[in-house]
């Protein structure tokens, strides 16, 4: 049976809405049944300002794709960005349960409760847990090689988890916003993460990548080592301080600078140089920003699928090659895959967070499978399940 899915990303430019259908064989692509966008209003840096008018936003959007699908839009998955999103990284210990001490899936929750008890109070004042990540398992203090420990056997198993968290105040205006648009909210999601889905392939997940969303004002960062994310970052600079560079630099208006930005030749003769430098410095800034986290992480220089860049902002010229300058690792533009219709639909790779979502909505939100992990709570239940889909 076919099932239809839509995300939504309210971004500070644009809120963008696609819709899609899916049918039962995992093998199928989604097929993306209607598209829509609207210029975003009451946002500021991911922020809102004025609920009513993102309210406003999202519904011309979901109209929009709505008329294009021939589908009234009840339910979606929502985007969470913007410089509220964080991230911890904890590790939490428990005994192992069963005589025998061998491990079962009824361990691994409670070392990864004990994980969240283990965050600083400052990692959750005021912010929501958003996506609950083991990264890695130790069985009696020893490293366990393999994506589970299950079926192990020891005294004492540790794991080490990253928490990914966003303000709560924001997270609550978001969905408030969604709900007032007439529509029920299914699940948030990152919107690093989301992207990652369309954006980046099993062998860059594997071997290890950056994934950078350029924003209007702001620029996200996902990194991936085998198959698993272990960082995420926003910085709260975008593709239109680029554009403010040039209007100051060159004295003219934002509108003439934007275009200036994406290339286009006008009638007043602006010196190219001086542009090029102008954009440059800006992109440059902005590239060491995300070098500075990978040395923080000990991941600068050890990624070997490089950077892949994603967002609105990715389609200045000269982007590719300042990442690869700075960042001395391998440099490329995102693209959706997908048939020559889809890639049509979505038009540029700043649609990779909204169709990111409904894949996220086909393998999410299913009913958990029989008899797996039954006694574990809502969170860790999402938690699970998510983590499956980066397995080999």
């Amino acid at each position: 049976m076919a099932k239809i899915v839509t995300g939504i990303d309210v971004g500070t430019y644009h809120v963008k809405v696609v819709i899609a259908e899916h049918t039962d064989n995992p093998r199928e692509a989604p097929r993306i049944l209607g598209t829509g966008y609207a210029e975003s209003r009451g946002l500021k840096q991911g922020y809102i300002v004025s609920i009513p008018e993102v309210a406003r936003s999202i519904g011309a959007a979901t109209t929009q794709a709505s008329r294009a699908a021939r589908v009234k839009v009840k339910k979606a998955y929502l985007g969470l960005g913007g410089i509220g999103l964080e991230e911890s990284t904890a590790r939490g210990e428990t005994v192992v349960e069963r005589g025998d001490s061998e491990i079962t899936e009824r361990d691994i929750p409670r070392a990864i409760k004990n994980s969240e008890g283990a965050l600083p109070p400052a990692a959750t004042l005021n912010r929501k847990i958003i996506h609950t990540i083991p990264l890695r398992y130790y069985v009696d203090g020893g490293r366990v090689l393999g994506r589970s420990p299950v079926g192990m056997k020891g005294m004492r198993l540790a794991v080490e988890t990253l928490f990914i968290t966003c303000l709560e105040r924001h997270v609550g205006d978001l969905v408030r916003a969604v709900e007032e648009a007439g529509i029920e909210v299914e699940d948030v999601v990152a919107a690093p993460l989301a992207a990652s889905f369309v954006a980046l392939t099993k062998m860059q997940k594997r071997v290890g990548c950056v994934l950078a969303n350029i924003g209007s004002e702001t620029l996200s960062i996902i990194v991936f080592e085998d198959t698993v994310p272990v960082s995420i970052k926003v910085f709260p600079v975008g593709s239109s301080d680029v554009t403010n560079d040039i209007a100051l630099g060159l004295r003219i208006s934002p509108e003439e600078a934007e275009q200036l930005k994406q290339g286009a030749v006008l009638g007043a003769p602006y010196p190219k140089r001086k542009i090029d430098d102008l954009i440059n410095r800006r992109v440059s800034d902005m590239f060491k920003l995300v070098e500075a986290h990978l040395k923080k992480i000990g991941k600068d220089e050890l990624l070997p699928a490089g950077i892949i860049l994603t967002g609105g902002g990715s389609a200045i010229q000269t982007v590719e090659q300042l990442a690869k300058a700075v960042l001395r690792l391998p440099s490329r533009t995102a693209t959706i895959e997908g048939t020559a219709a889809e890639r049509m639909q979505l038009r540029d790779s700043s649609w990779a967070v909204a169709y990111g979502l409904t894949i996220w909505g086909f393998s999410e939100g299913g009913d958990l499978e029989p008899g797996d992990t039954s006694s574990i709570s809502d969170s860790l239940r999402s938690s699970f399940k998510w983590l499956k889909k980066f397995l080999p």
